[in-house]
């Protein structure tokens, strides 16, 4: 992997390599966004995410000191982004050829990008039957028909370490779904690195409000007698977590009792809805059974007439008031956590 061009390189906080300065800076100090990011760069493959906070075994000396870790980390030189953001549409829209979260149109636009041939693999995060998230490559549209990829799944995901193998095996690129700090972390590997820069051609972000350790949200979910390998949906709306069941069954309870396990580094953001990507898609403000859609780029735009022009979604309105609503509740409930760095 080669940087475009001679890169400037943060000034290290201490006399460590530079993946002990991203440690003691971001890591440790409880700042880091489990974006995945660095895991992506490492040069050494030795950065690891998984269920558990970023890791480098051994890096005082494995570490190569190349930097490109604090170059690439959304936290490094933090600066917050939040709001709506820029968009060319707002609507609300609802798939008619998938099944998803809501409007399952975050499927039906990787969907719509296969055919069009805008990208040829789209990474989307399935899940194991305990609902722990892996990452499969979707090369066409038919795979997305059956099976547990589409749906949100709120545990950390490796999206970003499948990146950097996506990437180099992509013949006209590569989509990507994640969280609006995976988005902005894609957005700082593609300043520098011109093979993510030309290859990565459409990231669309899910509205987020906070994103949990898999093996914490199971044990806090199995203290309410809440099994989720018998689970069909989970979903976070007006304020309530709710658990579907096959039967059809729903329990559901206040998202505050979940205080108690939100990473730290998910109280430092104050993005909600992504506004880096390509296309943001979440269900606040629109009708139940529809997702609202925000088109920020002429990419997705792209895609989305495509899909109207195929007849392959419903389209309504979206209340725009509502999402800022939702935005806004997030800057508030953050930001005092970010008067100190």
């Amino acid at each position: 992997m080669v940087f475009s061009h001679v890169v400037q390189l943060p000034e290290k906080i201490n006399e460590l390599k530079y993946f002990g300065n991203l440690k003691e800076k971001v890591i440790d100090s409880g700042l880091c966004s489990h974006c995945g990011t660095c895991t992506v760069i490492c040069p050494v493959y030795g950065i690891q995410a998984g269920d558990k906070p970023i890791e480098f075994p051994d890096w005082e000396k494995e570490c190569i000191d190349c930097g490109s870790c604090v170059k690439v980390c959304p936290r490094w030189d933090y600066k917050p982004l939040s709001g709506v953001g820029d968009y060319i549409e707002l609507i609300a829209a609802k798939s008619k050829r998938f099944s998803g979260q809501d409007g399952g149109m975050v499927t039906e636009i990787m969907a719509a990008a296969l055919e069009m041939e805008v990208i040829d693999a789209s990474l989307f995060v399935d899940r194991d039957e305990e609902w722990r998230t892996k990452i499969v490559t979707i090369r066409k549209p038919k795979q997305l028909e059956k099976g547990t990829a589409s749906g949100t799944k709120y545990s950390f995901a490796d999206v970003m370490p499948e990146m950097r193998k996506a990437v180099f095996r992509a013949r006209k690129g590569v989509g990507m779904v994640g969280t609006p700090c995976m988005v902005s972390g894609l957005r700082n590997i593609q300043s520098e690195v011109t093979s993510f820069r030309e290859n990565v051609k459409l990231a669309v972000a899910l509205f987020c409000t906070e994103n949990f350790y898999w093996h914490q949200l199971r044990d806090f979910l199995a203290n309410k007698e809440i099994d989720l390998r018998k689970a069909v949906k989970t979903d976070i709306t007006k304020g309530k977590f709710i658990v579907t069941f096959e039967d059809g069954e729903e329990i559901s309870f206040s998202v505050k009792e979940l205080d108690e396990i939100i990473p730290s580094g998910c109280k430092f953001c104050i993005d909600f809805t992504g506004i880096e990507s390509d296309v943001s898609v979440g269900s606040v403000g629109s009708d139940a059974g529809y997702s609202t859609v925000i088109v920020r780029s002429k990419t997705g735009k792209e895609i989305l007439d495509f899909i109207r022009e195929q007849g392959y979604a419903d389209f309504g309105e979206a209340d725009l008031t509502a999402v800022e609503k939702l935005a806004n509740f997030k800057i508030k409930k953050n930001r005092k956590n970010l008067e100190g760095i």
